[in-house]
């Protein structure tokens, strides 16, 4: 490559209920150098959901155009992650008979399709079906059945569902912040891109990614993704337990978590002394900072705890052979990893981006894990996708789908 020549960029665009984040990667031989980035307040979200357009382009705006002025380019396509309650996520399975004397690419594209010819609730639509193995006269774990012979093949698959409303105002948007949107690629999903390890995802892990308004729960095994399951409880239920507990300000308690939050109130020295400000112009108290982590190790504790239910009940807690990895803004409260080891009863580390180039340093955090990890959910599945102006007039296959939705719905 010629001195100065740039690489295919590739943005990922993490649209959350506490802030939004642009990441641009250069994409070099296969890695992916992180050249730009931004980062704006997010406002017109709850829980992952648009709940004002206008704040919403706004504050996508200003992230964006942030990450253009760092990487020195013009934004026009993104992959944009998705979180949410509306989120659901089932195992499905398919069969056909193999048309061919070798099995080819139509008969794994008719066997996905056969399983996912289930019933969807009118108001939800189909966001991933990500293929788990593939069977071919009943021999199983087979990841590509490419060139086999057989008469019978099965496919297990897990399928992503989301709301239609709640995914079209997320593309909307972005459209109207003048970005086309490439793919809508579930958060964890995302995010396991940027913080799992090849071995964890075939020796088996639990990837939860704590955000402001959900907590996304992802487990892999044998390579492929095995069940999903969204939280509506994040790091915003945190700060306003302490905006209320305090009598501090919203944005003074999300600071103060920022600065001096734990996950476990027995670990924190008692003489340790905090300021904290009050409301109405009242003047700041002095505060044990152990008060803090007594209002937050309980609402911490019930979120890990009701993913450790839904790991248990889901009977996929067997799989997480190697344990859990925490990510996200509110995984970095200090003691984290010790409530979790402690609720899960597996080992637990927080995951940072890993594997990436360029402004490594900034991007070091689990803040940044879903996107980092879209990019490289666009390298893995776009690898020639340029970026390169906002006249490119790439439409994603998101953009046909959409027009698909919303036909069928009339």
């Amino acid at each position: 490559m010629a001195s100065g020549e740039r690489g295919e960029l590739i943005v990922g665009l993490d649209i959350g209920t506490t802030k939004i984040c642009a990441v641009v990667g250069e994409i070099h031989e296969g890695r992916v150098d992180v050249i730009g980035i931004g980062r704006h307040h997010s406002v017109g979200l709850r829980r992952g959901v648009v709940v004002n357009i206008e704040s919403t382009v706004e504050s996508i705006r200003q992230a964006v155009e942030e990450a253009e002025r760092m990487a020195g380019c013009e934004i026009g396509t993104v992959y944009v992650g998705i979180a949410g309650s509306h989120i659901k996520g089932f195992n499905s399975h398919g069969l056909i008979a193999i048309k061919h004397p070798e099995i080819q690419q139509d008969d794994i594209d008719r066997v996905v399709d056969a399983a996912r010819a289930v019933p969807i609730p009118p108001d939800q639509e189909i966001i991933h079906v990500l293929p788990q193995e593939f069977m071919v006269d009943g021999q199983p774990d087979i990841q590509d059945p490419i060139g086999m012979t057989g008469v019978r093949l099965e496919a297990d698959v897990h399928i992503v569902t989301g709301s239609v409303t709640a995914v079209h105002n997320i593309i909307k948007c972005c459209n109207r912040a003048g970005l086309e949107v490439a793919d809508v690629v579930l958060e964890p999903l995302a995010s396991a891109e940027a913080v799992l390890t090849r071995e964890e995802m075939e020796l088996g892990v639990g990837l939860l990614d704590i955000g402001g308004g959900t907590s996304d729960l992802a487990v892999f095994s044998d390579g492929t993704i095995k069940h999903t399951f969204v939280l509506g409880l994040g790091g915003h239920n945190l700060t306003n337990d302490l905006s209320v507990g305090l009598r501090t300000p919203v944005k003074e308690a999300e600071r103060l978590k920022e600065e001096y939050g734990c996950a476990l109130a027995s670990m924190i020295d008692k003489d340790q002394i905090i300021e904290v400000p009050s409301v109405g112009g009242r003047k700041s108290r002095k505060l044990s900072r152990r008060v803090m982590g007594e209002i937050l190790e309980p609402r911490v504790e019930e979120m890990l705890t009701l993913i450790n239910q839904e790991l248990a009940e889901s009977h996929f807690k067997d799989v997480a052979n190697s344990g859990m990895v925490l990510t996200g803004g509110t995984s970095l409260l200090v003691n984290m990893e010790d409530l979790a080891e402690q609720i899960f009863d597996l080992p637990v580390r927080i995951g940072y981006p890993e594997n990436i180039g360029g402004v490594v340093d900034v991007v070091n955090s689990p803040q940044w894990a879903t996107g980092v990890g879209l990019v490289i959910y666009g390298m893995r599945h776009e690898p020639t996708f340029g970026l390169r102006s906002k006249s490119s007039g790439v439409i994603g296959r998101v953009a046909g789908r959409m027009r698909d939705w919303f036909k069928n719905m009339m």
